[in-house]
């Protein structure tokens, strides 16, 4: 993306160069018309160049091109037993920081008014016209402000009904140990004991994977930690498939917390707009985000191109929120749920009914079907606050 060094006064100022602000950028440029130049602003304190997203759609989209790879089968292992599931219409896809950046950067630089520019900002305000303060002394006087800094940024947030606590190892092993073809999505062959866990398993080829311990932890815990997941990988990578200590190397390592809230933050105040995580983009029941961000960013820009305003945005319908609330709170008071649910709800053939609930585009009758195979008691208790 090409460097901005001059003044803003309108138009629009997106914070953050993470992947709701890159995707919201790309998406501004593909649009006809636009209220004004779009400045992207960033500190350059983290480089996406080392982030990775995975996510499932049965759509085209902008970013196509930043795609690594695309699978049509999933594997499970919940309730004892194995499955491999296909996607139906749906492809599960892996899309690599450097390649977003790199399409992110084609994308925009078409347009001669949307481009890059370094500095940490200070303070948001907003007004009759917002204001961004940055490090340097600087203002920027957009019209609209898009703050993709993250949950963090400042203290509107919403509180947890969990968290996801997960660590990754990068291996390579001597054997080939995986199915290049065929992630697996959650394998609770893990300990229990402390919180729901489950393994999850990307193949990039038959010697080299992402391994990945993840975890459920109650809103009020402390993390799982470094140790714990590194013991629960360990065991794993042996118990479950067979490699030793010495038969595989670790060649990277990645980790974090992700706050799962079902209620809806504040995404507005006056011409500030929160995206990304912040504005709610985080899938409370999944913790999946990369293509509701892609859809946010869509809509957004569309709203603007067509009204002048970002918020001709359909947002979904309440009874998700329930949805996700109940199973998050059913899994942080009783761990063994998730496995239970898992188990019924991936016991079929194809995994398109449940990607399709979970992309919030599912009927009433859609919902019955699944919840039929769900664990009906603790997750109606859950539901019901008791």
């Amino acid at each position: 993306m090409r460097a901005w060094s001059g003044p803003v006064d309108g138009g629009i100022a997106v914070l953050g160069a993470g992947l709701s602000g890159l995707s919201l950028a790309a998406h501004l440029a593909a649009v006809p018309a636009r209220p004004g130049p779009v400045v992207l602003v960033d500190d350059g304190a983290r480089d996406i160049r080392d982030a990775g997203w995975a996510f499932w759609s049965r759509r085209s989209g902008l970013l196509d091109a930043a795609v690594s790879a695309r699978f049509a089968r999933i594997r499970v292992h919940a309730g004892g037993r194995a499955r491999t599931l296909g996607l139906g219409r749906y492809r599960y896809g892996v899309v690599r920081g450097a390649d977003l950046a790199s399409v992110v950067g084609e994308v925009t630089d078409r347009v001669d008014d949307i481009g890059l520019r370094t500095g940490r900002v200070t303070q948001v305000h907003d007004g009759a016209r917002p204001r961004v303060a940055l490090s340097d002394g600087t203002e920027l006087h957009p019209e609209w402000v898009f703050d993709g800094r993250g949950p963090d940024a400042d203290d509107r947030g919403t509180s947890p009904d969990a968290w996801l606590d997960f660590r990754g190892w990068r291996i390579r092993t001597e054997a080939p140990l995986f199915d290049p073809d065929v992630p697996t999505l959650f394998d609770f062959r893990t300990d229990q004991r402390r919180a729901a866990s489950f393994v999850y398993v990307l193949p990039t080829d038959t010697r080299h994977a992402l391994v990945e311990h993840t975890s459920f932890a109650h809103p009020d815990g402390g993390p799982v930690g470094t140790a714990a997941h590194d013991e629960a990988l360990r065991e794993y990578l042996a118990a479950v498939l067979g490699a030793d200590e010495d038969t595989y190397v670790v060649e990277a390592d990645e980790s974090a917390r992700l706050p799962l809230a079902s209620r809806p933050p504040a995404r507005r105040s006056g011409n500030i707009v929160r995206i990304g995580a912040a504005g709610g983009m985080l899938k409370g029941s999944s913790g999946y985000a990369y293509q509701r961000i892609q859809c946010d960013s869509a809509a957004i820009a569309q709203s603007l191109a067509r009204h002048g305003h970002p918020f001709d945005v359909r947002p979904a319908p309440s009874r998700f929120a329930r949805y996700d609330q109940g199973l998050l709170r059913a899994v942080v008071e009783r761990p063994a749920v998730l496995e239970r649910a898992f188990a019924g709800l991936f016991d079929r053939s194809s995994a398109e009914p449940i990607l399709r609930f979970l992309d919030e585009e599912s009927t009433w009758r859609d919902e019955a079907a699944l919840f039929a195979s769900l664990p009906a008691a603790p997750l109606l208790r859950a539901m019901a606050g008791r």
